[in-house]
């Protein structure tokens, strides 16, 4: 789930009286007394989610009066964002001398919630790569820097997949590498290509870095060149995310099943032709 930076729902439906007044009960439905739709109750849980994040850890009476809904709603989405595990319930922080009564329950967001809303680290990561390659004189040289850092990080995520892969027949790397992947949120899957014969498609269908790719193709070329060493054979980029299409699709080659663990002890590595990693077929 992804919010977006503001609100999605509009302002026209809210009630006169400014936002130090709570909106009346019947607020719950909509102006034609049918139950809100599902997209209305998801853009009213998002304004929750994104008043948590500006205000910080509130409880459901300081959010029904911001956001001019009843308490009773409130605490509906509140508890699906709770079992999404976008907030959490804590217990208010008192400074001072406490009073008598439990402790009023505040919401914060977690982890997992402050990821959902829209960041900048793409527009770090690309501002990060610039740097790198203009500190390294720009031009080729700064092309050169880039891989090398590329490469360096796919290299680093490579021995966290290398036991996994090892550890799988021959036949079975693919998926075992498309199992690796997903556990960091590539969404990846191994099958046959169209012709089963030839060999197999590793699909990747998400992209952490799609965006920071599309300006730096090097991350890929390096991805696919890990991709290459990992499975012992020569594999060719199909498709990317990062050039416009749904899926990240890799070619393995069927050869690589019979070449055995033997493939994993050589010094000598194939990787893809930077003519094609990271590229959309011609």
């Amino acid at each position: 789930m992804k919010y977006a930076s503001e609100d999605q729902e509009g302002t026209a439906a809210r009630p006169a009286g400014g936002p130090d007044r709570p909106a009346p009960a019947r607020a719950a439905r909509s102006a034609s007394g049918a139950a809100p739709s599902h997209d209305e109750q998801r853009g009213t849980r998002n304004r929750v989610a994104r008043s948590i994040l500006d205000h910080g850890p509130s409880t459901a009476a300081e959010l029904a009066l911001r956001l001019e809904l009843t308490q009773a709603a409130v605490r509906r989405h509140l508890d699906a964002l709770v079992a999404e595990n976008v907030v959490e319930p804590r217990e208010k922080r008192v400074y001072g001398a406490r009073t008598r009564g439990r402790p009023a329950k505040v919401f914060a967001l977690t982890d997992c919630g402050r990821d959902a809303f829209d960041q900048s680290y793409d527009q770090l990561a690309a501002d990060a790569l610039r740097w790198i390659a203009e500190s390294a004189g720009g031009g080729e040289l700064g092309e050169a820097a880039i891989a090398a850092f590329a490469r360096a990080r796919f290299a680093a995520l490579a021995e966290s997949y290398r036991h996994a892969v090892e550890a799988a027949d021959p036949e079975g790397r693919t998926q075992a590498l498309a199992e690796a992947l997903t556990a960091d949120g590539y969404a990846a899957t191994a099958r046959s290509a169209p012709s089963h014969q030839l060999g197999e498609q590793l699909c990747q269908h998400h992209c952490p870095v799609a965006h920071v790719a599309e300006q730096f193709p090097q991350l890929c070329e390096a991805e696919t060149e890990v991709f290459s060493r990992l499975l012992g054979t020569h594999v060719q980029r199909l498709a990317t995310i990062a050039h416009g299409d749904g899926v990240c699709t890799t070619f393995v080659p069927k050869g690589h099943q019979s070449a055995g663990k033997a493939a994993h002890r050589t010094t000598k590595t194939t990787t893809a032709s930077a003519s094609t990693a990271g590229r959309n077929p011609a």
